[in-house]
């Protein structure tokens, strides 16, 4: 399962294909999600192909991590939406954390003995 890096955004626009290379889903997936989460995509190209912005993208990737992460259903997923309550630590900052603490513990006991 992978999470975006909003960070790592650098373009302004991202087709709904490069939106579903980067979280490893099939671009139908992002369409139902379109409708079931009432998501306005605000901008299109002339052919009418959907282009998100960073921000629609943060709140896909939201969604992606209640529904594929973290095993929410979807009106699980829409009442932790409406709730606004921060969600837990992503299990990759968990275990980013984890081995910093653990690299961190290694090397005061090389310094202690």
């Amino acid at each position: 399962m992978s999470t975006i890096d909003i960070q790592s955004l650098t373009k302004m626009y991202y087709s709904i294909g490069e939106l579903s290379k980067m979280l490893n889903v099939n671009a139908s997936l992002l369409r139902f999600w379109e409708k079931e989460f009432n998501l306005k995509v605000s901008k299109r190209n002339k052919k009418g192909n959907r282009l998100y912005t960073v921000k629609e993208i943060e709140k896909i990737s939201h969604i992606y991590t209640l529904v594929k992460v973290n095993g929410y259903t979807l009106e699980g997923a829409k009442k932790a939406l409406k709730s606004k309550v921060k969600e837990p630590v992503k299990t990759d900052e968990k275990t980013l954390v984890i081995a910093k603490l653990k690299d961190i513990k290694k090397r005061l006991i090389q310094l202690k003995s």
